[in-house]
């Protein structure tokens, strides 16, 4: 397995717990440099398909060109291509597989990857990233017409954009780091917004200085995460993704999502304890009247985390936590 990408978080247990097995229909909704991808018409070769999602356009020329023997093979031996790139949300998975693969479609298996990879982050153009001082953006699709980061920075009033980095960061010192961003606008880069957040709460914006005064991360992170959820809106996405799935799984079909933090993981643990509820009735009722029918199956009720071999390969999985559901 090529791992000299973005190395895919919990690789073998994706691909065991969606069953991938030859001829099989996949959706990766969260295509980026493709690892997971790759493993995936691994798996279901000789003929098994994918459909990679990606919002950001220059994941998709990465990962359609590592994919490219894929489709190289499949048209030598008179197959249709077996990976599909969408340009689009996995939000809008059901319209893009019914695009790709026909009115009629239905996936043995959706996976939704909520992690960046780092080239993603780090890379030039972005602008997501203290680590270089650039435009401040943070848009998956450059192309795409909502704000910036920098818009929302300079536009919100100080109290929603403290609301947003309490909520969304889950940062302590939201109300200071608001209060100081408002008296140094306009905050045009990264570099800008690092360094007025690292002073708010007393830090070097130094990436090390952080590590040397005892804390693990980056003084701008969860600021950054904050901005990063609103100008994508990440978490509205992942609702309707969520939603989605079961509508596009075959029955028997599983669903896995793997989350970083803890906003995430909690909208995917309720989501799919909604769906695999047999009644959504307040506790207390004689009769259920809700009429709800369950649609998923809870597979693993415990998260499954990374082993301690992959964490110290990849120390940016160490927080990932993969839950899977089937469908009825």
């Amino acid at each position: 397995m090529d791992t000299s990408w973005h190395r895919p978080a919990l690789l073998a247990e994706v691909v065991g717990q969606l069953g991938a097995r030859p001829g099989g229909w996949y959706v990766d909704g969260t295509v980026g440099d493709g690892g997971h991808t790759q493993a995936l018409l691994q798996a279901s070769a000789p003929d098994g398909r994918v459909l990679g999602i990606d919002r950001d356009p220059r994941s998709l020329v990465r990962a359609t060109a590592r994919l490219l023997p894929f489709n190289n093979k499949a048209t030598a031996t008179g197959q249709p291509a077996r990976f599909t790139p969408a340009r689009g949300s996995y939000a809008a998975m059901i319209a893009l597989a019914r695009q790709a693969w026909g009115d009629a479609a239905q996936a043995d298996g959706i996976l939704l990857d909520l992690g960046l990879a780092s080239r993603q982050v780090d890379a030039p153009g972005f602008g997501g990233s203290w680590q270089r001082d650039e435009a401040l953006d943070m848009r998956f699709d450059p192309d795409a017409p909502g704000p910036t980061a920098a818009e929302l920075v300079n536009s919100w009033p100080e109290s929603q954009l403290a609301g947003v980095l309490a909520e969304l960061g889950e940062e302590p010192r939201a109300r200071a780091i608001a209060r100081a961003i408002a008296r140094q606008r306009p905050i045009a880069t990264t570099g800008q917004l690092a360094a007025v957040v690292s002073r708010a709460v007393g830090q070097s914006a130094s990436p090390a200085a952080g590590h040397r005064s005892g804390r693990r991360i980056h003084p701008a992170t969860r600021t950054f995460q904050a901005l990063r959820l609103a100008v994508n809106n990440e978490l509205e996405q992942l609702t309707t993704g969520l939603t989605a799935a079961p509508e596009l799984l075959k029955s028997g079909g599983r669903l896995a999502v793997i989350s970083y933090h803890s906003l995430e993981d909690r909208i995917v643990k309720q989501a799919l304890a909604t769906a695999a509820a047999a009644c959504l009735c307040p506790p207390g009722l004689p009769v259920c009247v809700c009429r709800h029918q369950p649609t998923l199956r809870l597979v693993n009720r415990r998260v499954i985390r990374p082993d301690a071999a992959e964490t110290a390969a990849n120390p940016r999985v160490r927080s990932a936590k993969l839950r899977v559901a089937e469908r009825l």
